[in-house]
């Protein structure tokens, strides 16, 4: 009889370890979110300071200061959320925005501010469609976090839409 239960028991037990893993599949994913949109602020910081140093135009450099306040607003509010998952802090770029910011380096003139809105409709195009998503299968702090953050996104992709025109 017990060699007959412990198959049993190896079945049952291993389901409930398939069943442990899989419920903090989602929470793995808002942790996931997390870390992602804190590197995203810290890389929309790094570029909006070279662009208000490097910047042809007034208009492009004013752009670069209204990034790194609001990611800047946006990373504490991040940063909030973030302990409340077991997400430290960090000051790591997304590897496109530090080769976006060599890139920017290289640049003068009309052909920086070019290229820097360029890449930052780009990259907000794909933070609204990252943020959006979270809003729609996140819990309840990462997806109000996405909500709150969007109109700012939306905002950024608009005047960086101008100032590529």
């Amino acid at each position: 009889m017990a060699s007959l239960l412990r198959p049993l028991l190896a079945v049952a037990a291993l389901g409930a370890a398939v069943g442990a893993l899989a419920l903090p599949a989602h929470a793995s994913n808002d942790r996931d979110f997390l870390k992602k949109a804190l590197i995203a602020d810290n890389s929309e910081i790094a570029l909006g300071r070279i662009a208000q140093q490097r910047a042809a135009f007034q208009q492009t450099r004013d752009f670069g200061k209204m990034l790194t306040t609001d990611h800047a607003a946006a990373k504490t509010k991040a940063l909030a959320v973030a302990r409340d998952h077991g997400v430290p802090n960090t000051e790591a770029l997304a590897p496109d925005a530090r080769a976006e910011a060599r890139k920017l380096e290289r640049l003068r003139g009309p052909r920086f501010d070019r290229e820097f809105a360029r890449y930052m409709v780009k990259d907000h195009k794909d933070d609204i469609a990252e943020f959006e998503q979270q809003v729609r299968r996140g819990d309840r702090a990462t997806a109000e976090l996405a909500r709150q953050t969007l109109p700012d996104l939306h905002r950024h992709l608009e005047t960086a839409q101008a100032l590529a025109r």
